[in-house]
């Protein structure tokens, strides 16, 4: 069962939303807040989450700075944003705090339901709209580093499929059907990549193609 924290100053958006993503048999709403802040109050009172479903705009707390909070305590909750197209700017600043993607709160309820799925699975939401503005996502130290090719960093031709596989959104059962590997052994490649970028997570593994990509 995952279970999902749904943030959202509408309480109509609020309310709908939790009817909607809990119809899914898999799926458990916990609770629901009014802004970031008011969520982590409820995940530091014991409400369980593996999944934050997040607004960005909101008054008090918005999204990016309440997916900081979150991602700071609770790092291992997958926070997923929702937003609108003009809302790419608030996007990156979220992703860097450690968001694991975004939907539009426009798309059926099925695709919010299956996001919810997706980033639970630890994979990631990226629309291509706005990948070529992600390019500048990597945190400073490791920005500073990057060469202008990923021949650059000694991965391996198998490395380097996983990376590309992994900037695609593939989970690792599926990046382990297309290169005929194990799920294990594609989590030890995952750990290795991370430790030559020097990278944190899945995420900037993703930013880190889209940056190098020539």
């Amino acid at each position: 069962m995952i279970k999902v924290v749904i943030v959202d100053d509408d309480s109509f958006i609020r309310e709908s939303l939790k009817v909607l993503v809990g119809m899914d048999p898999d799926i458990e709403v916990t609770g629901a807040a009014a802004d970031g802040g008011e969520a982590l109050k409820l995940l530091e009172s014991g409400t369980e989450a593996n999944v934050v479903l997040m607004d960005i705009r909101m008054p008090g707390i918005d999204g990016v700075e309440g997916t900081r909070l979150i991602k700071r305590s609770f790092p291992q909750t997958a926070v997923l944003m929702l937003t609108t197209f003009d809302d790419d700017e608030y996007i990156i600043e979220a992703l860097k705090g450690g968001a694991s993607g975004y939907l539009l709160k426009n798309i059926p309820p099925d695709r919010i339901i299956q996001g919810i799925k997706t980033v639970h699975e630890g994979n990631m939401l990226i629309h291509p709209d706005i990948a070529r503005k992600l390019a500048g996502f990597l945190q400073p130290a490791a920005a500073e580093t990057v060469p202008c090719s990923l021949d650059s960093y000694g991965l391996t031709k198998t490395e380097l499929s996983v990376v590309a596989a992994i900037a695609e959104g593939y989970s690792n059962k599926e990046i382990a059907a297309e290169l005929f590997l194990s799920e294990g052994t594609v989590k030890n490649y995952i750990t290795e990549i991370l430790s030559k970028l020097g990278l944190r997570d899945r995420t900037q593994i993703a930013i880190f193609y889209l940056k190098n990509q020539r």
